[in-house]
């Protein structure tokens, strides 16, 4: 395919692109898809990027070295949220780097100690829709269930007390802020994260225990020890891309459920076919803006026909890769039975996402826990139309989900 230099940037679309409903992709993408798959667009902060919505395109972008994570964190380039990337991430790290600091934590998340979680996360389900149950309805699914879940589970993995969770979950949701909070107040939920966190590393190397930051700081001091400041990014890491996307997850999937009754029901039939169903949701769901993380071209590319120039940003829309009609047959009809659904949530590549098991089962006990524990006659406390996401936020998760039974 012949590449177009594509030089004039005025009027260009903004990102993020408004959606039509909580959970559904922007409409503007399946134009894009068919039109345009590698398009420039303005991001919050001013600066431009090729936005990608082909499933073909992303899977390069997602894998190809020349699409760089450390050039997107590098001091002076183009940024999607208000404060620039931490360099110190393995997030915005590429190999060997990447690879060094992935070794050391991937053996905390290997798929059997990730199984090994489930009996203890089938406990925290039950006490928490136990509460849900004894309040009576109506109640908030997101503030009652599906917040509470996934960052007892992180911050029992990272050895948070239940005293300073609620800590937590304030500085993750300014750390995926994109317009809601200055720039100055992220920065010091930064700080204060990192600093927090520096506080339960030098605990965890006092006192080893069975958790992670134990596991993580033993195996360094396998190789020789490091700098502490290393094992602080990880659990940063750690937390800000493992509690709020999988609390938005479940709760979008109920709203996904109650609107597709069919599904439901077919699901409280045959409750064995849930995996296969939360693979269906994780690809039909639209969570975050786009999906991806940014990237920057360390050399001149062609990609779907256009010539990226090295130093520009490319900001893979995995939501719309999901939804490509040449990948898959009905992209927008939700089916629990698709036969072959090779969805690309998690990432691609060496950043795929390390803790995509933990996610699964979190999906998979919680939405279990609701078929089986909440009443069939459960459904909206109010009506539809009115559901919201949190606005100029990464993350678009639904800030309550009123539900009655």
């Amino acid at each position: 395919m012949r590449s177009t230099d594509t030089t004039d940037t005025t009027d260009l679309p903004a990102f993020p692109m408004p959606s039509p409903f909580p959970g559904e992709p922007p409409i503007a993408f399946a134009q894009l898809r068919e039109e345009k798959p590698v398009a420039r667009v303005r991001l919050p902060t001013g600066d431009e990027a090729w936005l990608v919505t082909g499933h073909a395109e992303n899977r390069i972008v997602l894998t190809d070295a020349r699409f760089s994570r450390a050039a997107a964190a590098a001091p002076g380039a183009p940024r999607l949220q208000p404060i620039p990337p931490d360099p110190g991430s393995m997030l915005n790290m590429d190999p060997p780097e990447h690879t060094r600091l992935r070794r050391l934590v991937a053996p905390a998340f290997t798929p059997r100690r990730i199984e090994d979680l489930r009996p203890a996360l089938r406990r925290d389900v039950d006490a928490l829709l136990d509460d849900l149950l004894a309040a009576g309805p109506p109640a908030d699914l997101v503030t009652g269930f599906a917040r509470r879940l996934p960052v007892a589970v992180i911050c029992e993995l990272l050895g948070v007390p239940g005293s300073d969770r609620r800590r937590i979950t304030e500085w993750v949701d300014l750390l995926l802020s994109l317009t809601t909070h200055p720039p100055q107040r992220i920065a010091a939920a930064r700080r204060e994260m990192k600093a927090y966190l520096a506080g339960l590393v030098e605990s965890a190397r006092d006192r080893p225990g069975n958790g992670l930051l134990s596991q993580v700081i033993e195996a360094y001091d396998e190789i020789g020890g490091t700098d502490d400041e290393e094992v602080v990014m990880l659990a940063a890491t750690i937390l800000t891309g493992g509690f709020l996307t999988t609390a938005g997850e479940i709760a979008l999937s109920i709203v996904t459920l109650l609107r597709h009754p069919e599904q439901l029901a077919a699901l409280r039939r045959e409750p064995e076919t849930l995996p296969r169903a939360v693979e269906e949701l994780l690809r039909y769901n639209v969570l975050t803006t786009g999906g991806g993380l940014l990237r920057v071209a360390t050399e001149d590319v062609v990609l779907g026909g256009v010539r990226i120039r090295a130093g520009e940003a490319v900001l893979p829309a995995i939501s719309a890769a999901n939804r490509d009609p040449r990948v898959y047959t009905e992209p927008d009809v939700l089916d629990f039975r698709r036969p072959d659904n090779p969805h690309i949530t998690f990432g691609l590549g060496v950043h795929y996402c390390l803790g995509a098991k933990l996610a699964r089962i979190e999906l998979e006990e919680a939405l279990a826990g609701v078929l089986r524990r909440l009443p069939p006659t459960l459904r909206l406390a109010g009506d539809m139309t009115a559901l919201a996401v949190h606005p100029g936020h990464l993350v678009r998760g639904l800030p309550e989900l009123p539900i009655t039974w």
